[in-house]
This record gives C-alpha cells, structure tokens and sequence, in this order.
C-alpha cells in the first residue's frame, strides 16, 4: 500500500459535445481508486492540488506512475513530487503496457461506465464517475485480490515502509492496517 500509485487520463464527451478530461488515480498494491477528477480542463496546479489532497488522506506515495504527458512531465509537478519524497516513473513513450495497472483500471471505467452514459453536463459526470469509483472500491471483488473487494484488502495492508511493517515483517507474514498512522509520525 502507497508503495506505486499510478495515474492517467481518459477522455470523453458531454451530451452538448463538449469534452470532459478523467484524471483517475490508483494504487497498484490494493487496486484502490484513490480518485477520479472529471473536469473540463486539468494542468500541472490542479493536479498537485489533487495530489495533495489524496495524500493528505492516504499518505505518501514512494512512487508514481505515469505516461510522459505535459502535465505529469511538468516541472512544477516533477518538484513539488520530489519536495514530497516521491519519485516520478515514467514509462517510455508508446508503450503504455508499462502502465498496465492505470490502463487495465481506465479499461474497467470504460466499458462499465463510460460506455453506457451520456452526460448531460459537467455535474452529472463528476457525480456519476465518484458513484461508480465508490462501488469498485466497496463493492468489486477482484480475483487478483482474493476475491476481496480493494477496500476490504486495503483494511488489511500496512502503509509501504511503515515502520509497523517493518516490524510486523520480523514477526509475522501478515498485514494490520495503520490506518489510524500518519506518515508524519512513521518519521
């Protein structure tokens, strides 16, 4: 858990035409949807600002994935990350299989949401993108999780280099959440 988050876009259409940019965020470990950001336009500043918030919640991320996008690749996005202590990974350029767990998710939001809706406005996007983002983390069960739903395994995890995980490894195999752990008191 926070050990690789990956992040990308998906991109569609609002019943007027007008196109809406998806940021979705996960984390590879728990499959979690950390977030979904549906908006008409996303740069560098918005992204940091969803990025913060996120880790504000969740805790730091060691690495984060990603395509070689402007807003990723941006500097201001690329320094703020390294004031964060998370290191950017970046896939090579046309090779988007180096990113499969943001593709395989960004697959899933397609063919059960994005497919069959037509949004009638901006509204209606953000509200039904974070109903469907809910359901896959509380109610989806994956196979690659034990048939857990990516909530329930998520309970189950400590956070990546937690020092609770670090003990916890000489002890026993097993993971306890820490949810109630800062990552400013792990430091």
């Amino acid at each position: 858990m926070n050990h690789i988050w990956s992040y990308d876009f998906v991109f569609d259409r609002t019943q007027d035409g007008q196109p809406i940019k998806i940021l979705t965020l996960i984390d590879e470990f728990t499959r979690e949807s950390l977030s979904i950001h549906v908006a008409r336009s996303i740069k560098g500043d918005d992204l940091i600002e969803l990025l913060a918030g996120v880790m504000l919640e969740r805790g730091m991320p060691k690495h984060i994935r990603s395509d070689n996008g402007p807003e990723f690749a941006a500097e201001a996005v690329r320094s703020w990350l390294k004031s964060m202590r998370t290191e950017t990974l970046f896939v090579e350029p046309g090779a988007p299989w180096e990113n499969g767990y943001i593709e395989s998710f960004n697959s899933r939001l397609r063919d059960e949401l994005l497919n069959g809706e037509v949004f009638t406005g901006l509204a209606e996007a953000k509200y039904l993108t974070e109903d469907w983002r809910m359901m896959y983390n509380t109610e989806r069960l994956h196979s690659s999780l034990n048939y857990l739903t990516p909530q329930e395994f998520a309970a189950s995890c400590a956070p990546y280099d937690s020092a609770s995980l670090r003990l916890q490894a000489h002890s026993s195999r097993a993971c306890k959440s820490l949810a109630s752990v800062t990552p400013l008191q792990l430091n």
